[in-house]
């Protein structure tokens, strides 16, 4: 009787652990929230971010100590999270660690591409723990985000460190602005000319399209083709109502655009 009661005690205190630290996550992301905006500076023209790496690189303490929260957090206890709550720690933890991943060459790095070698990219390198195991970058988007949320607006929203990728927010993400944040990042990111836009009578659009075209064939928002895509934000993607049109009516062919993988630093 008296071993049970210790059991019962024991379990007790570990849920209650859990459930303690579970409680105490900061969903606002505050911490995180301070680096970007100290950090993360839109363009002129709104649509697209520069990152200051050597800023990061000066609050490399302060980075770690964000990232080594996130990899504290157990399995156990994001299962507690809502769908958006998962959601939003998985694409801020990909952006923030794919910063750190920058920080351990820079300022020898022109491209995250050089990170890595033939035989292993930059997004296959097991350099943090997440959940209670090592993980890669890949793990988190194509292991997690794609296959178990369904919502292609997250690639307006997890950043490659590449100027050829959509905006790094200077903002965290969270559960209660997550969908007006990644439609603001769609809306951003089709609306760059530099990496989408009508030209010779095309829509060239950014090869992401191509590369993750079954995410954006799946229905969401009633998606049943990528064209959907640029037809629910025509109006971004134009100022011309005539060139609106043929977005909105899909009568464009679509070709793809050249990624640019040059690093997203501030210029200096």
């Amino acid at each position: 009787m008296l071993k049970f009661i210790k059991t019962l005690l024991l379990v007790f205190t570990l849920s209650a652990g859990s459930t303690g630290f579970a409680a105490e996550f900061d969903h606002n992301y505050t911490a995180w929230n301070g680096l970007l905006a100290k950090h993360v500076k839109w363009l002129p023209d709104n649509k697209q971010t520069a990152v200051d790496y050597a800023g990061f690189q000066k609050d490399r303490q302060a980075l770690k100590t964000v990232l080594n929260d996130w990899s504290a957090l157990s399995q156990a206890d994001f299962n507690g999270f809502s769908k958006t709550q998962q959601m939003a720690f998985l694409i801020n933890a990909y952006n923030g660690f794919t910063i750190e991943l920058i920080l351990t060459k820079y300022p020898k790095i022109k491209s995250i591409k050089e990170i890595g070698g033939v035989f292993s990219s930059p997004w296959k390198q097991e350099f943090f723990t997440l959940l209670g195991e090592k993980r890669h970058l890949d793990w988190i988007e194509h292991e997690q985000l794609r296959p178990k949320y369904s919502e292609p607006r997250i690639h307006a929203a997890v950043n490659c460190a590449s100027i050829g990728c959509p905006a790094l927010r200077n903002e965290a993400f969270t559960a209660t602005k997550l969908n007006a944040q990644l439609d603001d990042g769609m809306r951003r990111f089709l609306s760059d000319p530099s990496r989408n836009r009508v030209k010779n009578g095309e829509l060239q659009v950014s090869p992401i399209f191509k590369w993750f075209a079954e995410d954006f064939e799946k229905g969401h928002q009633g998606f049943k083709e990528v064209k959907d895509v640029f037809a629910k934000w025509a109006k971004d993607m134009s100022s011309t109502p005539e060139i609106v049109d043929k977005i909105a009516s899909k009568s464009l062919p679509v070709t793809y655009t050249d990624y640019n993988w040059s690093l997203n630093d501030i210029p200096r």
